[in-house]
């Protein structure tokens, strides 16, 4: 094979050019160093700066919570500023954030420290994103399927090599691991800094659509008047509830309610990671296009439904039986998480108006920070309500799969905004 159709096999495995795969090295690069610092916060504002318990919870909590407006500011800021140094200026954030924790015990700087870095965090998410929406063009559900396999790689790394230094525990290699993450951040700037400025949306007028019938209502210009758009976030925010399953629901449930060695947990969870870097590109070409990201509404109710009643079922019968329905559990709910990514990347940015995409994509991105305050309040609560809680949950996702496949049916344009005239200009 020549090196031009090694190139251009390259670049149909991986759509984007040369920027999307340099934004690919980015992630992976941003990714290990969450990994790093995802494993060490607790324990660090623990056993380094001294905090209670209390002190820790509560920090955590102002911090994602100031964080959730990095998502809806920066994409807003996108629509009008240079996409590429938004990025960067994330990063920075990111990393200063990181650097500062290392230089006091103060309370109340430790808060504003940790909610800098949680700001840059969501911010930079939906960048990445909307990056990917307009360096991919008609290929991003593809593209978003790599950046998140690629991801998932780098978050295990840094996973891995936190366990590694936090084996040490002490001092020196808690803050290590800090050190690591500020340096993955300044690397990802460095990174970013040597892409190209991603393409703007190319507006689009009605002869675009390529129809002789009408394309549905007319998309209001902001996110925050645009009713069809703010429930479509709130059913999101429902569907990503699969993270707080896997992280809060599973592991509580095991120690709790059923007879499975509570070793299964972790390795629930690496069966979980395993699927989604094998699985993700894959199943992306079910979702390429809006219409078809919309179909895939309907076996992903199934699959929630299904891995809820292997839940339910899983307190029926001694150690086999549990082990066995919670693997099915988890495996059905690893095809919920991954159906819904491919189905949320494109109908989020084919709802919004090209014009007005970073609004619309920060808006979105505030589905994953509301399921990340209430997920584990509502899986303490189906874990307690034992395995009527379960299939009261799998009915309820599967019920809101279905309301949103008939949300967005009237708003998806025709043809699918796939096409590339219709959503990126590459002039």
């Amino acid at each position: 094979m020549s090196q031009q159709q090694r190139r251009r096999t390259l670049e149909e495995r991986i759509p984007g050019g040369t920027d999307g795969r340099r934004m690919l090295w980015t992630a992976l690069v941003d990714k290990t160093g969450n990994g790093l610092w995802a494993a060490t916060a607790v324990l660090y504002f623990t056993y380094v700066t001294g905090l209670t318990a209390a002190q820790v919870g509560i920090l955590i909590a102002v911090s994602a919570g100031i964080g959730v407006a990095g998502a809806p500011v920066a994409g807003r800021l996108a629509d009008r500023m240079s996409l590429n140094r938004l990025l960067i200026a994330a990063q920075l954030l990111r990393a200063a954030a990181g650097f500062c924790l290392l230089t006091t015990d103060q309370y109340v700087l430790l808060i504003a420290f940790a909610a800098a870095g949680s700001f840059g965090d969501r911010a930079s998410s939906v960048l990445t994103k909307l990056y990917a929406a307009r360096v991919a063009g008609p290929d991003r559900v593809r593209y978003q399927a790599v950046n998140r396999t690629v991801s998932n790689i780098g978050f295990a790394v840094g996973g891995l090599a936190a366990a590694a230094a936090l084996g040490i525990g002490t001092t020196p290699a808690y803050q290590a691991l800090v050190v690591g993450n500020g340096i993955a951040a300044l690397t990802a700037a460095l990174l970013i800094m040597g892409c190209g400025e991603a393409p703007v949306p190319a507006r689009r007028t009605s002869g675009d659509s390529g129809t002789t019938g009408t394309t549905g209502p007319q998309k209001p210009a902001g996110p925050w008047r645009d009713r069809t758009y703010l429930l479509y976030t709130a059913t999101e925010a429902l569907l990503l509830l699969d993270d707080a399953v896997f992280k809060v629901g599973l592991p509580l449930w095991i120690v709790h309610a059923t007879d499975a060695p509570h070793g299964l947990a972790p390795l629930l969870m690496v069966l979980n990671n395993v699927m989604v870097v094998a699985l993700q590109i894959p199943l992306s070409r079910y979702g390429a296009t809006s219409h078809a990201a919309r179909r895939l509404l309907v076996p992903l109710a199934a699959a929630f439904a299904v891995g809820a009643l292997a839940l339910s079922l899983s307190t029926t019968g001694g150690a086999w039986t549990a082990t066995v329905t919670l693997t099915v559990a988890a495996v059905a709910l690893t095809f919920a998480e991954m159906l819904h990514a491919t189905a949320s990347w494109e109908l989020s940015v084919a709802l919004a108006p090209d014009e007005a995409q970073g609004a619309y994509l920060g808006v979105h991105g505030l589905a994953n920070s509301a399921q990340r305050s209430l997920g584990p309040l509502v899986m303490t609560a189906t874990v307690a309500a034992g395995p009527l809680g379960w299939a009261l949950f799998g009915t309820g996702l599967a019920t809101v799969c279905l309301a949103q496949s008939r949300l967005v049916r009237d708003r998806l344009p025709k043809p699918a905004l796939s096409v590339p005239a219709a959503t990126v200009s590459h002039e």
